[in-house]
């Protein structure tokens, strides 16, 4: 390799495809395959790493039981008020009769949590509000790993709309120990993390993604949690498990395929999309396009 070429692939990572794309961007039913980050990144990850804290507070207000299979709802609520988009969520989670329903709730005080929450979940969890969703995740896995040992477990939180289509329809395409609803190659090939599956959950899959979830600490750092976590969870777990995701985006072609790619997505039958889309990613899509698309799925806008 030439030197100017080795020098241009560790600080840096091809020019990123910004603009909307369809879905001959979008590789299906990918296999997870590893890829170096740039030197830039691996600076950001050393520097982020550091930046821990302890693991948020946590009460359990009904406990997980044995079961085939979960689905986990991370819910933030700075403010302990639900949203429409909550409501739709939890509405069509509980359509999916084959299923328990985890739900954390991240509220000021366990005293905050709906009330409504409680006759909704099957099982019902408060955590404090630090942390972000992985720290959510990391109490989700570590129940099912100890009281449900050997369950299947599909991830999600709350910046998605949706889902749109029956959840039970994606539990047969869940192919991997570990499914991605999308991945990216962005700063390094890693699946996103709003909402994925892990399969056979026990305590080898707990302790060989320990360094992910961890529930001795947690980051409260949104560049820690991208770069030591989330862009690291498909890099650790296929060292002891398969990795894949229904939908990948190579970043040449699609930066981000849950943004760039969403209502290509979405026209296929993809079951998210991401509410940024008419927040800090309003830019994307007109916000009439999402709103008639929203309107369509029956959802509130």
């Amino acid at each position: 390799m030439r030197a100017s070429k080795f020098v241009k692939s560790m600080l840096g990572q091809p020019r990123l495809a910004t603009a909307p794309a369809d879905l001959t961007a979008l590789e299906a039913n990918w296999t997870f395959r590893s890829s170096r980050s740039s030197l830039m990144s691996a600076i950001k990850r050393m520097r982020t790493a550091v930046q821990i804290c302890p693991a948020p507070a946590v009460m359990t207000l009904k406990p997980v039981a044995p079961r085939d299979r979960w689905i986990a709802y991370f819910i933030y609520l700075p403010d302990g008020a639900l949203t429409a988009a909550h409501r739709f969520t939890l509405s069509r989670l509980h359509e999916d009769r084959g299923s328990g329903k985890i739900i954390i709730c991240a509220t000021p005080t366990a005293h905050d949590i709906p009330d409504e929450l409680v006759s909704i979940a099957d099982a019902l969890y408060w955590k404090a509000l630090p942390g972000f969703d992985f720290s959510a995740y990391a109490l989700a896995i570590n129940e099912i790993a100890i009281l449900s040992p050997g369950a299947d477990l599909l991830l999600i939180n709350d910046s998605v709309f949706g889902p749109f289509q029956p959840i039970s329809s994606f539990w047969p395409q869940m192919h991997w120990d570990l499914t991605g609803f999308t991945a990216s190659g962005q700063v390094q090939n890693h699946i996103q993390s709003y909402a994925f599956c892990l399969k056979n959950v026990d305590q080898h899959k707990l302790v060989a993604l320990g360094s992910i979830f961890p529930r001795s600490f947690s980051y409260n750092d949104y560049q820690s949690v991208v770069y030591c976590q989330e862009l690291q969870m498909g890099e650790i777990a296929a060292r002891t498990m398969s990795v894949g995701a229904l939908w990948y985006a190579k970043p040449n072609k699609c930066a981000d395929p849950s943004l760039f790619a969403a209502l290509p997505l979405v026209e296929k039958g993809f079951p998210f999309l991401k509410r940024a889309l008419l927040t800090k990613h309003a830019g994307i899509y007109q916000t009439d396009r999402i709103e008639a698309i929203l309107r369509s799925m029956h959802h509130p806008t």
